[in-house]
């Protein structure tokens, strides 16, 4: 028997849970290597830093997706998703959403950035290798979300080099994408402007269009006054980017 205590009390009663709140830290591990922790409703996820988040390495590769990748080349085609490969996708799936919350809870946002690409990036795989189309939409209905996280990340990145332009920006490029996978999965417009994830983003780029007076970029000034047929204001905005194209 280890000697050391089994049960978590000390760990529940110095670090209580408190319902809604994302709780996360980062701590060392025994060999001093850096660990995230999330406290979660009656238990507490430990997760590794760098690669796969249970420090798992599928196959010697530093996570799921690369291992499937491999076997795509070896297999040709004869590769094929068989349940025990859709079951462990759906493990990193849920894997690096733990951790990309945990970074954004600690605001790494680069970090949460790489976890949310590498998300996409394997629900791309699954898509195009799908054993049915309902695996494929069953996966493909998180897309909004996990564009969600991402663009929040960018931007706070973004934010944080004091390039509130560049923020807003990634926020602009972050929801075409979003509404772009949900027309995919047949909403409607009026579905769009209603959508969480919109409404939030868009909140956010307005904040940081007023708090730091940003302009929109000239183009979209452009097409907004010929929309209001404002052509005076039109033809001053095309002198202007053409004296910009001019200088550059």
């Amino acid at each position: 028997m280890p000697d050391w205590p089994q049960h978590l009390d000390h760990l529940f009663e110095e670090w209580p849970y408190e319902f809604g709140d994302v709780a996360a830290r980062k701590v060392q591990g025994r060999d001093g290597r850096d660990v995230l922790q999330l406290r979660m409703d009656m238990g507490v996820l430990q997760l590794e830093v760098t690669g796969r988040p249970d420090g798992g390495r599928p196959g010697g590769c530093d996570n799921y997706m690369e291992y499937l990748q491999q076997l795509v080349a070896a297999e040709g085609e004869e590769f094929e998703l068989d349940d025990t490969r859709c079951i462990e996708i759906d493990r990193e799936f849920v894997q690096y959403y733990h951790r990309r919350i945990a970074w954004l809870s600690l605001g790494d946002f680069d970090r949460a950035a790489a976890d949310a690409d590498h998300s996409l990036a394997l629900m791309d795989f699954s898509s195009l290798h799908a054993p049915h189309a309902e695996w494929a939409e069953m996966h493909e209905q998180y897309r909004p979300f996990v564009l969600f996280h991402r663009t929040q990340a960018v931007a706070l990145a973004a934010l944080e080099l004091l390039d509130p332009t560049s923020a807003v920006e990634e926020i602009e490029e972050g929801c075409k994408l979003i509404e772009n996978s949900y027309r995919l999965q047949g909403a409607e417009e009026e579905d769009l402007a209603e959508d969480e994830f919109l409404v939030r983003l868009g909140e956010m780029k307005t904040s940081l269009e007023e708090q730091y007076e940003i302009e929109p970029p000239l183009a979209k000034q452009l097409a907004e006054a010929i929309a209001r047929e404002q052509y005076e204001l039109a033809a001053e905005l095309r002198d202007r980017i053409a004296r910009h194209g001019a200088r550059r």
